[in-house]
């Protein structure tokens, strides 16, 4: 063993003495050398009492480092906050050692002497930890961090604070060599931060292939996803895997480090710029009321739960069919909870939450709960979404999706809820599936009930996808890309909209609010993405190359498998042309054909006998009568209705 491993493996107040007395001989020395730089000669105390001062300055010293917390820190991982607790001590200790000199009544003392001391004290302290934790580090490498045989080399994409704080993480961990910042900022440009060059975005092709660079770290937490998207597809055309910082609230609360990265999400390449929330909207019918959420455990009603938690209600409501999804929605919001109860000033009480487990189609079920809760504010999430697996089951889809509908907003306005909000989609746009008819009849549902006068506001809430849900294309894709491929599409001409899943949910909050009954709102999706484009770019920022005619030896190929069952080319937001603005930039509203609730229920009561009798030839007729623009089978979708060829334009409404 040696000499090194031995003291690194002695116990820690051992390693305080030996730091305590090399601080006091670094600190005589400093005060030694301050006297003879400022007299011009060999300094020797001359009487008691200046000897007695100059032991002072050391022991002074001592105390304040052990105050300041010197002793605590690993001297083989100071760093650069380390660095500066280190200076910050040295500057008290001589303020203070000066204070006494002055005291003493000691006369003609150089009043210099005290900044030569400090200036030297700090460079002999800081250099000699300096040498000690490198000198154990190279002696005894079984003590360094976690290290790969060979490093890979990597670009750090920002050179500002995060970016500066992940090459020290970088550093500590030992598993990357960063050979050069990636900045815009022209103040930048050239420079060398903290031993690494900064380069302009533009010569960044040149770096990766002198380099050899494997990996690029996107370090802009704070960049609006604009600046994000313009970063990435400039990355896109090289062979590199981008990986990003977790988001700045993420490090903040603790729940992240710096150095862990993950691979680019798709909503950074799709996510759009915030919108800030109107706070009064999203509170003004949540706060200290009694709120139920069906299909609490699903994509959105979860993030529905995440969201309506901040917001205080007097009780929360979760109600799923599914015991595990609601087991993990309620351990996530007790854990949200706790932390807000220890990030928080307000003493009142917390968030009562409730988790039920049960089916929508259960009547006396929902409406104990309604009644044993006093629910005032219903968001029915709970619905079946998958296209495919609804088209192969007809009946019981349309039994969940309508008759839970039915179910849940009957007993709502029987028991005076204030207001009902259903999640809908824009599949039941002129649907060609049974999942995306079930969702329009749902919505037929709330529209005739709202011309009905109640006590209860009726209204719904239509979107398109949204990112990284439980059937998102995006997790199927990161999937396949994972396996090596194939990634696959269903066909090359595909468009959707897309939009994050939190985005979503406080938008259909905020729209809620504004609800006066039977309105239809509708929710800016942005711009389509063609989904063949969209599966290229995962492949190639995760490092890969598509592998095609054009390119045999890539790495992933794409493989199109036809639409599915019922599936749409494209996806449509409104029936009519009528959308109107409202108080919020990315929320419309829209009123659409409605059926006399007295028509509505008859036709309810015929598809109640189709589907107990799986009748689906009854089914499918009643479709066509009851739905608006049903037409089953994908075929009538490739083309917008009354054209030869549809063109994606920007789902921007006015």
């Amino acid at each position: 063993m040696n000499f090194a491993v031995w003291l690194i493996e002695r116990p820690r107040w051992f390693k305080r003495i030996l730091l305590i007395a090399n601080d006091f001989v670094m600190l005589g020395i400093a005060l030694w050398a301050a006297y003879s730089l400022r007299l011009g000669r060999f300094y020797v105390p001359e009487t008691w009492q200046t000897l007695l001062l100059f032991l002072a300055a050391p022991v002074i010293g001592v105390f304040v480092f052990y105050w300041r917390g010197l002793y605590k820190l690993v001297t083989r991982f100071i760093g650069p906050s380390g660095t500066t607790q280190i200076y910050v001590a040295v500057i008290i200790a001589a303020v203070l050692w000066a204070l006494i000199v002055y005291l003493s009544g000691v006369k003609n003392h150089p009043r210099s002497v005290v900044v030569i001391y400090a200036l030297i004290a700090a460079i002999l302290i800081r250099l000699t930890r300096q040498w000690a934790g490198s000198t154990l580090l190279k002696a005894a490498p079984q003590y360094q961090p976690i290290r790969t045989d060979i490093q890979k080399n990597v670009i750090i994409y920002g050179a500002g604070s995060a970016g500066i704080q992940l090459l020290r993480a970088l550093n500590e961990v030992g598993t990357h060599r960063t050979v050069a910042f990636i900045d815009a900022s022209p103040s930048l440009a050239g420079q060398v931060v903290h031993g690494v060059k900064v380069i302009r975005p533009e010569k960044v092709g040149k770096v990766i292939a002198d380099e050899d660079v494997d990996e690029v770290l996107l370090a802009a937490p704070s960049a609006l996803r604009s600046e994000r998207r313009v970063a990435l597809r400039m990355l896109e055309q090289y062979p590199v895997e981008v990986k990003t910082l977790p988001a700045l609230e993420e490090i903040a609360s603790g729940r992240v480090e710096v150095s862990d990265l993950r691979p680019i999400d798709v909503e950074d390449l799709l996510g759009r710029d915030p919108v800030t929330p109107d706070t009064a909207l999203l509170a003004s019918q949540v706060r200290d009321k009694s709120v139920l959420i069906t299909g609490a455990g699903g994509s959105i009603g979860s993030e529905l739960t995440r969201q309506l938690l901040q917001l205080r209600p007097r009780k929360l409501v979760l109600f799923d069919v599914s015991e595990p999804a609601l087991y993990d929605i309620s351990l996530e919001i007790s854990e949200m909870q706790r932390r807000m109860q220890v990030g928080s000033s307000n003493t009142g009480e917390q968030t009562t939450v409730v988790q039920v487990l049960g089916s929508v189609l259960d009547r006396d079920l929902v409406r104990r709960i309604i009644d044993k809760y006093d629910v005032e504010v219903i968001y029915h999430a709970a619905a079946y979404k998958h296209v495919p697996i609804v088209e192969m089951n007809p009946s019981v889809g349309l039994r969940n999706n309508v008759f839970g509908t039915l179910v849940v907003a009957e007993a709502a306005r029987d028991a005076g809820v204030e207001r009902f909000v259903l999640i809908s989609s824009d599949k039941a746009v002129r649907p060609t599936n049974v999942m995306g008819a079930s969702k329009r009849l749902a919505e037929l549902i709330l529209q005739a009930l709202a011309e009905d006068p109640s006590k209860t506001t009726f209204t719904m809430v239509r979107f398109g996808n949204v990112l990284d849900s439980s059937g998102s294309v995006v997790r199927l894709f990161r999937n396949q890309i994972k396996a090596g491929g194939p990634v696959t599409v269903t066909h090359p001409e595909v468009i959707r909209y897309f939009m994050s899943i939190p985005e979503a949910a406080q938008l259909v909050i905020q729209a809620g609010a504004m609800a006066e009954g039977g309105e239809v709102f509708v929710l800016e999706m942005g711009t389509p993405v063609k989904v063949d484009d969209l599966a290229r770019t995962m492949i190639r920022l995760s490092g890969l190359e598509v592998k095609d005619q054009d390119h045999p030896e890539g790495d992933v190929e794409i493989r199109y498998i036809g639409l599915r069952p019922g599936e749409k080319l494209f996806e449509e937001l409104l029936i009519g042309e009528d959308a109107t603005g409202t108080d919020h930039p990315r929320i419309f509203k829209t009123s659409e054909p409605v059926l006399a609730y007295e028509d509505l229920v008859a036709a309810l009561q015929r598809f109640e006998k189709a589907i107990a009798s799986n009748d689906l030839t009854e089914v499918q007729a009643m479709l066509r009568a009851t739905v608006e623009g049903y037409a089953p089978g994908s075929a009538a979708a490739a083309t917008a209705p009354g054209t030869d060829e549809w063109q994606p334009q920007s789902q921007t409404l006015h």
